[in-house]
């Protein structure tokens, strides 16, 4: 705590910032672990572990975002969080999508009854909501100058772009990484991870600047929940519709216009 106290204070932000996420993914890693081995409904099973991966890159995203904003010039430090808490999640959050586009893949590709993907999107979108509000409590804790709660009820409009640019921009974010998400299963795991979390980075700092680059319906309801109260129609086609979209033309796309492609993944999954 003295070393932490001797820094800048600029520098004693960022690493209280980066404590709170890393605790928290140390915290709903443990929560994962008790869920594993007290729940054995497989429904209430699928439920707590979709709550708690939502809830872990919500909180995330929240503080990323916040961390961003402090010095917008300079993007690098950013986008290397943004990559290392990638990595971070791909590792720890293994066997769910938080994210309602990747439970609509697996739902129309036949890797998921409906009840079960219903079941993971109401845990996203629960999720989605509940951590807001618990960002919005530790930032009235005041731990850092940046931490405020009256900034998760104001509406900071991340769109940059018209609506067709905002819905494109989204739309082939979301084509682009579930692509990947579907194509790299047969990569090994560690550099899977580390592909991925590449994308991610480069899909932010691609589109970031146009509409946040966020292709994710949970975590847009998460990190801009006073926008859609406000301007509903535009964020539900932008951050709902457009990744859902980007999804659809995703699987037609595999499934008929390149069958051969499509197949010869499928042939190898089951190999």
């Amino acid at each position: 705590m003295s070393a932490l106290l001797g820094l800048r204070p600029e520098v004693q932000d960022t690493c209280t910032s980066l404590g709170l996420m890393l605790s928290l993914v140390l915290f709903m890693g443990l929560a994962r672990v008790i869920a594993r081995q007290q729940l054995h409904s497989p429904t209430a099973h699928a439920f707590v572990l979709e709550f708690l991966a939502t809830f872990q890159l919500c909180c995330c995203t929240h503080e990323l975002q916040l961390l961003s904003e402090q010095d917008p010039a300079h993007p690098t430090w950013p986008l290397t969080l943004i990559y290392f808490f990638s990595l971070v999640h791909g590792l720890t959050l293994v066997g769910t999508s938080s994210n309602p586009c990747g439970v609509m893949m697996q739902m129309m590709l036949g890797g998921m009854s409906p009840e079960m993907g219903a079941m993971r999107l109401l845990a996203q979108l629960v999720s989605a909501l509940c951590s807001r509000y618990c960002v919005g409590a530790l930032w009235s804790l005041s731990l850092t100058k940046y931490h405020v709660s009256e900034r998760t009820f104001a509406c900071k409009n991340p769109i940059q772009v018209d609506l067709p640019k905002a819905v494109i921009t989204e739309a082939v974010c979301s084509f682009v990484f579930h692509s990947a998400l579907l194509h790299f299963q047969e990569v090994r795991t560690k550099l899977r991870i580390h592909l991925l979390a590449a994308l991610v980075t480069f899909l932010v700092y691609a589109g970031g600047s146009l509409t946040g680059a966020v292709f994710n319906p949970a975590l847009a309801l998460s990190l801009h929940f006073m926008c859609f109260d406000e301007a509903f129609p535009q964020f539900f086609i932008v951050y709902w519709l457009a990744p859902s979209l980007g999804i659809l033309l995703m699987i037609l796309m595999f499934s008929f216009f390149l069958p051969w492609l499509h197949n010869n993944h499928t042939i190898n999954k089951k190999e």
